[in-house]
């Protein structure tokens, strides 16, 4: 498995170009998975469905399952957010894993931005960034730069620098290591 983020400023783009970006790497004979940082309550589940009585009735864990798709839902409970790598070890095998979010973990990542935001760019700061995908693309001048729209060239970008999983799981080790 390879993995690369797609990370930027609320608003940014990311999940448009994620929608986007994955048909074109499907259509090139890869399996892609995605991890999505909610930085805010979320659910998936709502009032009156089985599975939403079981879990507000105190299930840790409940798991839907039909014929077409199955989801997991587990609570946290006042437990810590698990870490990036606790959830990439929760995929099953795919050719790669595409994740939104995560600003801060250290992996290949393409910064997604929008001038219209009015937010600084992310990768002067940030060394993992390889490339900016972006709407005001004479901006960028130090990074192979692709615009918002440009699937095909962004897709070439994530095959480019999609990191083993090994690399990024030994990164994540560490950086747990030096806390």
């Amino acid at each position: 498995m390879r993995v690369i983020g797609l990370a930027g400023w609320s608003g940014a783009g990311k999940t448009t170009l994620i929608a986007r970006l994955l048909p074109e790497i499907i259509q090139r004979g890869y399996t892609v998975s995605t991890i999505k940082h909610a930085h805010h309550r979320f659910d998936v589940d709502y009032p009156g469905k089985d599975s939403y009585v079981h879990r507000t009735a105190g299930a840790r864990e409940v798991l839907v399952a039909s014929g077409e798709r199955f989801a997991l839902m587990h609570e946290l409970r006042g437990a810590p957010e698990p870490d990036l790598r606790h959830l990439l070890g929760l995929l099953s095998p795919v050719d790669l894993v595409v994740i939104e979010g995560y600003k801060p973990e250290p992996l290949a990542k393409i910064e997604v931005h929008r001038a219209d935001n009015g937010k600084n760019f992310i990768y002067p700061d940030d060394p993992t960034i390889v490339a900016v995908a972006t709407d005001c693309r004479e901006q960028v001048l130090s990074l192979p730069t692709y615009d918002l729209s440009d699937a095909e060239g962004v897709a070439d970008c994530v095959l480019a620098h999609a990191m083993p999983l090994t690399v990024l799981i030994e990164r994540l080790a560490g950086a747990t290591q030096g806390m």
